[in-house]
């Protein structure tokens, strides 16, 4: 099994961590699966819907790019998940959203979930987020690090004393969730979430944190098994309807030229 792990940092930018996830993603795969992690450029950057939509229709070329190159699977490694129903209707290969796919696993292990995001720009996105996945009543809160990308950096490369302030950082934005009622914690962002994912039970309070980096994995896999075994495909009704081929070089050849009104 082949997946492509869409990240929405840049490599250039950002290498250690490219390079950790690449790692820890291959290394708690199933055997037999091997994951391929793409960076972008520019990345999620001056965080805004701007932002993030520019960055979507990057990820639908790139899963149209991947079933191309005859990938098993597609996942959106960006907690927002910017572009996923485009995307999932683009392709017929298994696409899963980080943040559609941990939500409704932490709702399975929590009855109220807090949302301890990159920066607090995302708090509306996120309530947004929940309410699309029928999950809005369960969000007991969101809030943010204040951080970027590059602010990982020094605790990828190694540095423990950088590693110690983020994580010190973490529980400080999650503890007032869990003390309004928040039973289950989501770092909203595939960053904090492999770098604490070396701390084995990880719980603030009697709440539990989900690695949303593990959860997308595990997910991916189960959706290709699963096609694999009885064909098992996102709806192809009105929710997720294929686009005819038309639709897909339209859309490719326009993210190729860029746009231009003459």
């Amino acid at each position: 099994m082949r997946l492509l792990w869409q990240s929405f940092v840049d490599a250039t930018q950002n290498p250690a961590y490219l390079e950790s996830l690449a790692t820890y993603l291959n290394d708690i795969a199933a055997p037999g699966t091997s994951v391929e992690v793409r960076g972008l450029s520019p990345p999620d950057r001056d965080f805004s819907r701007l932002t993030e939509f520019r960055c979507a229709i990057m990820a639908v070329d790139a899963a149209l790019e991947a079933e191309e190159r005859q990938f098993d699977g597609f996942v959106m490694g960006h907690f927002q998940d910017p572009g996923l129903y485009e995307a999932r209707s683009a392709v017929r290969m298994p696409v899963t959203g980080t943040g559609e796919s941990t939500l409704h696993f932490a709702a399975q292990f929590g009855r109220r979930i807090g949302l301890v995001s990159i920066d607090p720009v995302f708090e509306v996105w996120h309530h947004e987020q929940a309410e699309r996945y029928g999950l809005g009543q369960r969000l007991a809160g969101v809030t943010g690090l204040g951080v970027v990308p590059e602010d990982f950096a020094a605790a990828f490369a190694g540095d423990e004393a950088a590693f110690s302030r983020m994580l010190a950082q973490f529980l400080a934005c999650a503890e007032p969730l869990v003390k309004r009622g928040a039973d289950i914690v989501v770092p909203a962002g595939v960053l904090p979430s492999l770098l604490l994912a070396r701390e084995r039970g990880l719980a603030v309070g009697h709440a539990p944190v989900v690695n949303c980096a593990a959860v997308a994995l595990k997910t991916a896999e189960m959706a290709v098994a699963l096609y694999r075994l009885n064909g098992l495909e996102a709806s192809r009704g009105p929710s997720f309807a294929l686009a005819p081929a038309r639709a897909v070089a339209d859309f490719r050849a326009f993210v190729a030229r860029g746009l231009r009104l003459d």
